[in-house]
């Protein structure tokens, strides 16, 4: 068995490097900068029951060591990917996890049944977490009840791998990672992106539109660092941590603290073959550390 082999679930990762929903579009966008068969999976961008337009722009907006974003999980819908976008990234020689976002368990659980005939889709990740909508979202996330009710609905529906992505916006991320847990969660996802905000002073307004957005990079790895660390120490399921992972070393990290495998998302965008890079770091780091496996490593910080 090759080095860098990770499973999560039913879910076989050549290596446990994937890239973010929102920042790696749907793959083909980044084809002409890396080979996508070199990394362990792409999270497609959200993917909700019907076609959403997003929020009104101004909703991005740089922040120091980090950026906002308010996109609002614009989208065409499941049936436009499924009919247009999956026949174009099927044969991928990589995983295909579809984001899968709602406003109501309905929504979640509809579309989850519209991508059970997906061959080539392994696996869906259920974002329960997304700051950035007005409805559904991260309201679902912020309770452990409400998150055990959706992720209990999905579950009985999709027979696959099954990641629950968590919001960093809460009280106890710990409580709401035992919760999805329990009810047939095969991994848990953290951490989406932290609430924030920016202020104009010249205009003296909010620079988004939506007065708050989703921060993301470099500034929020700390946090990261400490709820995927908090949450490997309170489930059994395996944990894939991301949060400002922008080189190898972030990602060893990551590991180190009980990510089974990571997420590269804001980094994308500064440099699109970040995560070849990071996979060429891990394997050197395990090489030079004579470590005959990834999984060695994972949650193998000292304390």
């Amino acid at each position: 068995m090759d080095k860098l082999t990770v499973n999560i679930g039913k879910l076989h990762l050549k290596n446990p490097v994937m890239t973010a929903s929102g920042t790696f579009g749907y793959g083909k966008e980044y084809s002409d900068f890396i080979d996508l068969s070199r990394i362990g999976g792409i999270f497609v961008k959200g993917t909700t029951i019907r076609n959403r337009q997003g929020n009104d722009y101004p909703r991005m907006a740089e922040t120091p060591s980090g950026m906002l974003n308010a996109v609002g999980l614009q989208n065409k819908g499941v049936d436009y990917f499924v009919s247009s976008i999956y026949p174009e990234i099927k044969d991928f020689d990589t995983n295909v996890i579809v984001n899968v976002s709602g406003s109501t368990i309905e929504d979640y659980v509809e579309c989850t049944e519209k991508l059970l005939g997906l061959d080539k889709v392994p696996a869906i990740e259920l974002n329960i977490s997304c700051p950035n909508v007005k409805e559904g979202g991260m309201a679902f996330g912020v309770c452990a009840d409400s998150a055990a009710d959706v992720t209990r609905a999905v579950r009985k529906v999709w027979d696959k791998t099954l990641i629950v992505k968590l919001s960093p916006n809460v009280t106890d991320v710990t409580e709401i990672a035992r919760a999805v847990e329990a009810e047939g969660a095969d991994s848990v996802s953290l951490i989406n992106t932290l609430l924030g905000m920016a202020i104009d002073i010249n205009k003296r307004r909010p620079v988004l539109s939506t007065v708050t957005g989703g921060l993301s990079g470099p500034c929020v790895k700390p946090v990261a660092l400490r709820m995927v660390w908090q949450t490997y120490n309170a489930v059994k399921i395996p944990v894939i941590g991301m949060g400002g992972i922008s080189c190898w070393q972030d990602a060893i990290e990551f590991i180190l603290a009980g990510s089974s495998a990571i997420q590269i998302g804001t980094h994308n965008f500064i440099d699109p073959t970040i995560s070849v890079k990071v996979v060429d770091g891990i394997k050197e780091y395990l090489d030079k550390n004579n470590i005959s496996s990834i999984c060695d490593l994972v949650g193998a910080l000292e304390i």
